[in-house]
């Protein structure tokens, strides 16, 4: 008999009740995107019958998301501040032929995201796993995509500055925790429209920069806007457009009795956990005694996309163990006691930001990889194999 020496489970992060609740976990999703039903899901099946039946779904998955980290890693070497796409003296463009790769990665990302689901159900291997897996690295990549898009246009005149598009990420934020939220009261996730707007409109802006250059986005349009303020505008308008359904989803599930029937308190719970992190995630900005806004955008977008990765996590765990979300996150009261400090001490404020960026990096993994192999021991699965439970006892 194999023992499994990789899960230490002295730390767990999920209790007998998280994991009492997945093994009555049922998944059930609705996407009613046209462009998601009509072209992407076909293209989807036809591919998917290509890849081989040993490749694994939370493979494909992971390789997906390191696609998209691999567009932020890049960025972050040729334009850690935002300036390159700048016409400013001491600052380089980004190459020209990284475009290109840009696009290819994150349309390779949204392919293998739309596909792995797909293989699991082909291989008989899809269950509460898998789908943790996937939701809880796209609500990292909540943050990555979003903060590559801004070294598209970058900083400077007839552009938009950091802190518009920290906005950004936080109506990303909202609209992805909204959709699982609403699944946390419903148990339906309704799959929102604007992911697969969001993911065509990267490929297109990318290649749009490739073919007529960064100034592009600095052309102004009739009104005084620039097209990189225009597409602002857009993106907002993507990131939000699910919130009237999520209101009447919402609605008919307490008038039909058709959801979790949870009280207020409960059902409003998580999004005072979500409430309590950006209320002291934008106080910090607002107020920082050196601007780190306009200082170091980079590590703040990196230190609130992973609180808030963190944050949603335990909120999929909730919905789909059928569990009470937490109220208060212990990342977010970490955060509290910093910006206090910063204030306090303005001397150790960019330390601090960067040293929250670490520490908050490293839990956050630590976190994730100990949730995935607590549910691999559980459930008698390999993570990224293909495999039966009775060919892991051997």
């Amino acid at each position: 008999m194999r023992k499994d020496k990789n899960v230490n489970m002295t730390v767990g992060y999920l209790t007998k009740e998280h994991l009492a609740g997945f093994d009555n976990y049922k998944y059930s999703a609705r996407d009613t995107s046209p462009l998601s039903i009509y072209l992407m899901h076909p293209f989807w099946n036809w591919l998917v019958e290509y890849f081989p039946k040993w490749v694994a779904p939370n493979l494909m998955t992971f390789a997906g998301f390191l696609f998209t980290v691999l567009n932020f890693v890049m960025l972050s070497w040729y334009d850690w501040n935002f300036w390159a796409s700048t016409d400013l003296p001491g600052y380089s463009p980004i190459p020209n032929w990284f475009w290109v790769l840009a696009a290819v990665n994150i349309f390779l990302a949204y392919t293998l995201d739309g596909i792995d689901g797909k293989q699991a159900r082909r291989i008989g291997l899809s269950g509460p796993l898998g789908e943790l897996f996937d939701h809880g690295l796209d609500s990292y990549t909540a943050f990555f995509i979003p903060a590559c898009l801004y070294s598209i246009f970058g900083r400077g005149e007839l552009s938009v500055p950091p802190i518009r598009m920290y906005y950004i990420m936080w109506t990303i934020f909202f609209s992805f925790y909204l959709s699982h939220w609403e699944k946390y009261n419903t148990g339906v996730l309704y799959l929102p429209w604007g992911y697969d707007l969001g993911m065509w409109g990267s490929v297109l802006m990318y290649l749009a920069t490739w073919m007529f250059g960064y100034q592009m986005w600095k052309t102004e349009l009739p009104g005084g806007v620039s097209a990189g303020q225009m597409m602002e505008i857009c993106l907002h308008i993507s990131a939000m457009s699910n919130l009237p359904m999520v209101v009447y989803n919402m609605y008919r599930s307490y008038k039909d009795r058709t959801g979790k029937m949870r009280t207020a308190k409960e059902a409003l719970r998580p999004l005072f956990t979500y409430g309590t992190f950006m209320l002291f995630s934008l106080l910090w900005v607002f107020l920082s005694p050196n601007d780190i806004m306009n200082k170091d955008p980079r590590a703040v977008y990196i230190l609130s996309g992973t609180i808030f990765s963190n944050i949603s996590c335990r909120l999929i765990v909730s919905q789909m163990s059928n569990t009470i979300s937490e109220t208060f996150n212990w990342m977010t009261g970490v955060l509290g006691v910093a910006v206090l400090l910063s204030f306090t001490i303005p001397a150790i404020e960019r330390p601090l930001l960067y040293l929250l960026v670490i520490g908050s990096s490293s839990a956050h993994w630590h976190y994730g990889t100990i949730v995935v192999q607590q549910m691999c021991k559980h459930f008698n699965r390999t993570c990224f194999k293909v495999t039966k439970p009775k060919e892991i006892d051997q």
